[in-house]
């Protein structure tokens, strides 16, 4: 009996396995099943695309016919030329830039040294061909002004004011030159020496300012019309030879104040430049930009 029941218990116990295993492992095969299909339809389809540009006579195979590199001979283009001057000219101007702002600052600190030192008496004759050592060097001169040479140059803006540079022969007489003084700048509304008597100073009168070099007209400014009245730029030489004196001018300065300047706007007295360097230094910028 004992061995009966032993050889039933083991048969069971080998035939019979667990529901889950069974459905779980038929779960695995359905999804074996299911990817495997997918993948055969998508080989198919893949083969007959294949099949179908093989059977296009325009179709090429890469195998067949394998990527050659060809020389065509052209030439690179003026854009490409044109981006490779690129970092050569702005390394150029920069380097120009950097040179000019060396000599302008020279320039400047040489200009405030002489600036700093004590006015000069003009001397009885000046040679023009040696101001430019001496701009913007202090000088006084003492004679009389020839309102009836007075010219104006402008029009020019100051504060938002409309006006003009007025520019008067000073005579110094006992055999000294006759030179050229911009005694300063004047509203247009004074114009006429009618209305601003007070700014015509009679007899002899000193003037100090800074001995300045002959102007150079830019291309956008136009010609003086000398016969009718007209300057627009002071041109120092056909000045000089109008009014019989020598190419010399002398700019009159004063100290910057603003209550004599308001009261000097409205009586027409001149208002003359501050004793101070206006040289315009951007090359710093300049040098960035490039």
């Amino acid at each position: 009996m004992r061995s009966i029941f032993s050889v039933l218990h083991r048969t069971a116990a080998t035939a019979w396995q667990p529901p889950t295993a069974s459905l779980r492992s038929s779960r695995m095969v359905f999804k074996l099943d299911s990817i495997c299909a997918r993948c055969r339809t998508q080989q198919i389809r893949f083969q007959s695309q294949f099949n179908q540009m093989a059977d296009d006579p325009r179709w090429l195979s890469v195998v067949d016919h394998p990527a050659q590199i060809v020389r065509t001979g052209r030439k690179h283009g003026p854009g490409l030329i044109i981006l490779a001057l690129i970092p050569i000219i702005s390394f150029a101007l920069g380097t120009w830039q950097i040179q000019r702002l060396d000599w302008k600052t020279k320039l400047i600190a040489k200009y405030e040294d002489r600036l700093i030192k004590p006015p000069l008496p003009l001397p009885p004759q000046i040679d023009p061909e040696v101001i430019s050592e001496f701009d913007y060097r202090r000088v006084y001169a003492t004679g009389r002004l020839r309102h009836d040479q007075e010219m104006l140059v402008g029009p020019r803006m100051r504060e938002g004011q409309d006006g003009y540079v007025v520019i008067t022969p000073l005579e110094r007489g006992d055999g000294q030159s006759t030179v050229l003084v911009n005694r300063g700048w004047i509203s247009r509304k004074m114009v006429d020496q009618k209305d601003r008597a007070v700014g015509l100073p009679q007899g002899e009168v000193t003037v100090e300012g800074l001995l300045r070099e002959p102007y150079k007209k830019n291309m956008f400014t136009p010609e003086n019309k000398p016969q009718d009245g007209k300057f627009y730029f002071p041109d120092v030489e056909q000045m000089a030879e109008l009014t019989g004196s020598q190419p010399v001018l002398i700019e009159e300065t004063m100290i910057p104040d603003m209550v004599e300047h308001l009261d000097r706007e409205p009586k027409g007295i001149p208002i003359g430049r501050a004793a101070e360097v206006n040289l315009r230094n951007n090359h710093s910028q300049y040098i960035f930009t490039w």
